[in-house]
């Protein structure tokens, strides 16, 4: 799994892109001073820094001037300035957001620089697992060399499983990583997505296991 570190002082942000990055797949180190950061990068070794300029302890600037090792860095900070962006540069920045900020955005950069080091596949690859093809990009769905009509929704939910194979999520895991914090439904919406996903895919059972009052897994049967 992908390892990332977010180091801002503001909770709020830390909170914010933690579950952003969390449910593409992401494991997420959080950190609100630059101190705490070097420990997580000393003892973790993130695959990608997002450090914040101006931080309690250490700087983001003078975490990257401390960094021995070759890892890719996004600058996130209230500076905008020419010379400012320019210094991060200098220092080894992939990229460099402003504050404010959008998240999406934010997880758009990070894809592409992960795709650029090689540290992570194309979003649009294909994810097989026979007789089952996943194509996130068009949400295709192929069975048995048959297409299966998904909504969104369905299709989004059979992905995420698939990409976490043999990892349980309880039904709120699924609410916060597909539906978002904001929804105002219950648990129900993930029990009916699941049930209309194995309606439409007669084998889906084979692969969406529910795990009995805990939630659902992904997981293929060993012939």
């Amino acid at each position: 799994m992908v390892k990332i570190l977010i180091a801002d002082d503001e909770k709020d942000i830390r909170d914010i892109v933690t579950w952003y990055l969390s449910r593409e797949g992401f494991e997420v180190f959080a950190a609100a001073d630059g101190h705490a950061a070097m420990d997580i990068e000393t003892f973790h070794l993130p695959d990608l820094l997002i450090l914040d300029v101006m931080m309690p302890g250490l700087s983001g600037w003078e975490i990257a001037k401390t960094v021995q090792r070759n890892v890719p860095i996004i600058f996130l900070t209230a500076l905008s300035e020419e010379n400012d962006k320019m210094n991060g540069f200098k220092l080894g920045a992939d990229d460099y957001i402003s504050k404010p900020f959008s998240p999406r955005e934010l997880v758009a950069r990070v894809h592409v620089i992960l795709r650029r080091t090689g540290k992570l596949a194309l979003l649009g690859d294909v994810l097989q697992v026979p007789p089952l093809s996943l194509e996130p990009l068009t949400q295709r769905v192929i069975v048995n060399e048959q297409a299966v009509e998904l909504s969104a929704k369905e299709f989004e939910l059979l992905y995420f499983l698939a990409r976490h194979p043999h990892i349980v999520f309880t039904r709120e895991n699924l609410l916060v990583n597909l539906w978002g914090y904001d929804f105002e439904g219950d648990e129900r919406a993930v029990d009916s997505t699941v049930k209309r996903i194995r309606k439409k895919i007669g084998m889906a059972e084979d692969f969406i296991k529910t795990v009995r009052g805990t939630g659902y897994k992904f997981e293929v049967d060993k012939p």
